[in-house]
């Protein structure tokens, strides 16, 4: 008797074992369900906010080259230098070309601004011709109605400012601005180039300067050693 008391009361009931079994089983089920969703999530806003950042970037791309192009246009003035000054008389050896000192440190800036910018001897020579033309190689302060400076740029017709058209880099570069984009430019005839560009009254005025603008082009090479001012 005392056994038999003794195993049943070892013995669990079924009650309590399918209680057990009811609180145990769901609760581990239930946290890996949630736990999968909690990991499912996050993942799932990852891939969302990647796409998302991909549209916008698809999206402002297009701005971005444009800003960037205003940029390096603003810096490619900003950045050019003019030329050494030469004072006293200048002269090319071996030919007689001779300058005054503002005259050969104009030139020189005309030229090196056309280089700095990767154009060719023919885009230097054309501008050289034509600022002889328009000023004699001069940073005039007047000039036919508003024009002024080397080429004679007119602020009115949207070259600049009177202070920047007076600036011989500046006016350089905007002269260069335009002549690249005239067709043919490297193989048409000088006058008719430089007219495209000044648009002046004198259309033909230009072609005599040309034999002087090649000479002083040269001279003004890089590693040349023709030109000496005293």
């Amino acid at each position: 008797m005392s056994s038999t008391r003794t195993a049943a009361r070892r013995r669990p009931s079924r009650g309590s074992a399918s209680r057990g079994t009811r609180r145990t089983t769901p609760r581990r089920t239930r946290r890996g369900a949630v736990a999968g969703r909690r990991r499912a999530r996050p993942r799932a806003g990852r891939r969302t906010r990647r796409a998302g950042s991909g549209t916008a970037a698809a999206r402002w791309w297009p701005a971005l080259l444009v800003a960037a192009a205003v940029f390096a246009g603003v810096a490619w003035h900003s950045a050019a230098a003019p030329a050494p000054v030469l004072v006293g008389t200048c002269s090319v050896r071996g030919t007689s070309l001779m300058l005054t000192g503002e005259q050969a440190t104009n030139a020189a800036t005309i030229a090196r601004v056309g280089r700095d910018r990767g154009l060719s001897e023919r885009a230097v020579v054309i501008a050289l011709a034509t600022a002889q033309q328009e000023s004699r190689l001069r940073n005039l302060d007047y000039g036919d109605r508003d024009s002024l400076g080397l080429f004679q740029q007119r602020p009115s017709q949207g070259w600049g400012t009177p202070a920047q058209v007076r600036d011989p880099v500046y006016a350089a570069g905007r002269f260069y601005d335009h002549l690249v984009a005239v067709p043919h430019w490297q193989t048409g005839r000088l006058t008719d180039v430089a007219q495209t560009v000044q648009r002046s009254g004198f259309p033909l005025a230009y072609q005599k300067w040309e034999p002087m603008a090649v000479t002083l082009a040269r001279a003004l090479a890089p590693r040349a050693t023709t030109l000496t001012c005293r």
